[in-house]
């Protein structure tokens, strides 16, 4: 007979929560995309004031994040995410009744809410406590490889649903799919911590992390590569367009970021076995500054534009798997998700920030000046990685009590 996982052993956490990442992110943050259009029409506005609500929604996320990581530590991970996956499913439900844009962004702000609570920082906090070291790359790298194909079904999906039935009903067809699929599975997978460690003892971790210089490198590090990767996830279209392409070469080309972020999951992956994490991540974010500094030098030819994207979009989820699994390693997991939490809030606020930035710098001094700051963003975090392994491992961290399920 053949073995089937059963709930919340090993392979069913991982699985369950491969399924409810890519639902969460196609429904709580890819679809905003798609509907763009149609309540640019409705709601009678511009696509910079809807533009603005999902960066309110990442922003929210952000300063969310650190309450969350705590909350992560002291109980786990199932009544968070169950609770985070039900508010979300109700957000987007509310979503599709909104007639104003003062009430979209008041949606966003609830949907940042819950995507702090399901996304990848809550579903990683888990698989480190579930998970020994050993185990916890694979685990790692099956959820985010799945989760990595978020935008390549719920981009079409969504437009398929809005030229069907509406954005409005659009909506509501996504709400209910993701709340059926995401709360009973975050209530079945998941476990509470059956005991934690002392909140005195996780202070004391968060604190001498928050006071030693590997910690800040880290924010250097990871703070200035999602800059890059979210400016040109918003404006590489834009400029390859402005280079000469054809607008539907523009956006293939572009859309191989997403396939190209599995594959660079997949070779970090195998080449920390060799090498540490921490130079394996450096080298990614070295090509990818590379690739930066390529597109205005050959991006006008369609190899060159090609060959850019390619090393760019090598690194581009890399940081995904990195963060966690450098956080881990050097200081345990008694506290991780705290410091899980206070190193996303910088992060996640270059995220929302970086691409207005670089819009202004843009009409200011031109594409080629954007991709010279990306390019400086990418070796910036290489340089900060590079100085961090340096550091080496640091003394154990954890707590005489092991880590529970979570």
């Amino acid at each position: 007979m053949i073995a089937v996982p059963g709930p919340r052993s090993p392979a069913f956490v991982v699985g369950a929560l491969a399924i409810t990442q890519t639902a969460g992110y196609g429904v709580l943050y890819y679809a905003f995309s798609v509907l763009i259009p149609p309540m640019a029409r409705d709601l009678r506005t511009g696509v910079a004031q809807l533009t603005g609500a999902i960066t309110v929604a990442v922003l929210v996320s952000a300063l969310f994040a650190p309450l969350v990581g705590r909350r992560l530590d002291r109980h786990g991970g199932r009544a968070l995410m169950t609770a985070g996956s039900l508010l979300g499913g109700l957000a987007v439900l509310t979503w599709s009744q909104v007639r104003t844009v003062t009430q979209l962004y008041l949606v966003c702000a609830v949907l940042g809410a819950a995507s702090a609570m399901v996304l990848y920082e809550a579903a990683f906090a888990v698989i480190v406590a579930w998970f020994d070291a050993a185990r916890r790359a694979r685990a790692l790298l099956a959820v985010t490889v799945v989760a990595g194909f978020a935008s390549s079904i719920f981009l079409p999906l969504t437009g398929l649903l809005v030229d069907r039935y509406g954005w409005r009903r659009a909506l509501v067809v996504l709400a209910a799919g993701y709340a059926l699929t995401a709360v009973p599975l975050h209530a079945l997978a998941l476990r509470g911590r059956r005991a934690s460690a002392p909140r005195a003892r996780r202070r004391e971790i968060v604190g001498s992390a928050l006071r030693e210089r590997p910690f800040w490198l880290l924010v250097a590090a990871f703070l200035a590569q999602t800059g890059a990767v979210a400016v040109m996830g918003v404006l590489l279209v834009t400029y390859l367009i402005a280079l000469g392409h054809p607008p539907v070469f523009a956006a293939s080309v572009a859309g191989l970021l997403g396939v190209l972020s599995v594959t660079g999951r997949l070779v970090t992956t195998g080449l920390r076995s060799r090498w540490p994490v921490a130079l394996v991540t450096a080298a990614m974010f070295a090509v990818q500054g590379v690739a930066a500094l390529l597109l205005p030098l050959a991006g006008d030819s369609v190899a060159g534009a090609v060959a850019g994207v390619v090393l760019f979009g090598l690194g581009f989820g890399v940081a995904t798997i990195a963060r966690p699994a450098l956080l881990a390693d050097r200081y345990g997991t008694t506290a991780y998700a705290t410091l899980s939490g206070a190193l996303a809030l910088p992060v996640t606020v270059a995220k929302a920030v970086a691409p207005l930035l670089s819009a202004a710098v843009a009409q200011i001094a031109g594409y080629p000046a954007v991709m010279a700051s990306v390019a400086a963003a990418c070796v910036l975090g290489a340089l900060s990685l590079v100085a961090y392994d340096r550091y080496g491992r640091a003394p154990e961290q954890e707590a005489a009590l092991p880590a529970e399920p979570a």
